[in-house]
């Protein structure tokens, strides 16, 4: 049975409606998971902002929203700590509406996209200027980072979650059960490339940390092993162990799942998003992009973005 165990942080002033909404939404998901057979189980557990845990490692951590600014402003430097090293050990960790704020103290988000709720667009800007907020996305997957946008987010987020970690059947059952709509985290799943973090190859996952936010630079395998402090040989090996793709592979695949995001969401040129995903050469992105997608770029943004 494959546990994924869940950290909902209850810090002081968190909306306890989702607090708790979380936790049985994945107690829900327990359900369909057991009807259709998956050994998988979610494991979510209520956590005190005082006392965290040091001796545990989770898959997922959950910072839920607030009606209150007193906390999320000023979040404890030991929540913040006990986040860092939870994120060192490969968990996702996950915002939703306020929850942003204190997840950008920890810094994590830096080179990130991240989105919150549009009424805190203002605030957030002012406290975090060099961090890049879109509030007309109301969740944004970035692999071990996701946030979510408005105050009933939460709701969105744990189904997201539950489609990464389960499957989509899952995932729509339980949308037909709590009587929401699941469309488009459905194709949110089938296009995301979701790569494993919980893998337990702290090098590896420091590589995969790193190419979150440098995707766009210049890298090569050996400037990824020093990144791990390895040898390229050593880093193929472990990387392949742990994420089953090589390096620049998995480079490729983080690189075209960024330009689908781009071509959802923006209007910028298929020449301007190969640029800004780390792709000097429109036709090499081209081909990598239909090779992984099985559409072309304008194909995609074609099919995907014409009920907008």
């Amino acid at each position: 049975m494959k546990q994924i165990r869940i950290a909902i942080v209850n810090y002081p002033q968190s909306l306890q409606s989702a607090v708790y909404g979380l936790q049985e939404q994945f107690l829900l998901a327990n359900d369909i998971c057991a009807d259709e057979g998956l050994a998988l189980r979610f494991d979510p557990e209520l956590l005190s902002a005082n006392t965290l845990p040091d001796d545990l490692s989770f898959t997922v951590v959950i910072l839920p929203p607030s009606i209150r600014t007193d906390f999320y402003n000023q979040p404890s430097p030991s929540l913040l700590k006990w986040l860092h090293e939870q994120h060192r050990q490969g968990a996702v960790i996950c915002s939703a509406c306020a929850g942003a704020f204190i997840l950008a103290a920890t810094g994590l988000l830096e080179g990130r996209p991240v989105t919150t709720h549009w009424g805190l667009a203002e605030n957030f800007t002012e406290s975090y200027p060099e961090l890049n907020l879109d509030t007309r996305q109301i969740l944004i997957d970035d692999g071990d980072i996701i946030t979510a946008g408005g105050l009933m987010s939460w709701v969105d987020l744990g189904m997201e979650l539950v489609s990464r970690y389960s499957n989509s059947a899952v995932m729509r059952q339980l949308g037909r059960n709590m009587v929401v709509d699941t469309g488009a985290r459905q194709q949110r799943f089938y296009q995301s490339f979701a790569p494993a973090l919980d893998h337990g190859d702290s090098r590896v996952l420091t590589v995969q940390q790193y190419l979150q936010s440098h995707f766009a630079e210049p890298l090569t395998a050996e400037s990824m092993a020093e990144q791990a402090a390895v040898s390229g040989r050593t880093l193929l090996r472990r990387f392949v162990a742990a994420t089953g793709f090589k390096p620049l592979e998995y480079l490729q695949k983080l690189r075209v799942q960024k330009a689908c995001d781009l071509l959802e969401s923006s209007n910028d040129t298929v020449s301007s998003i190969a640029n800004a995903v780390g792709y000097e050469d429109i036709t090499a992105f081209r081909r990598a992009f239909r090779k992984q997608m099985g559409l072309s770029p304008a194909e995609f943004r074609r099919r995907f973005t014409s009920a907008s």
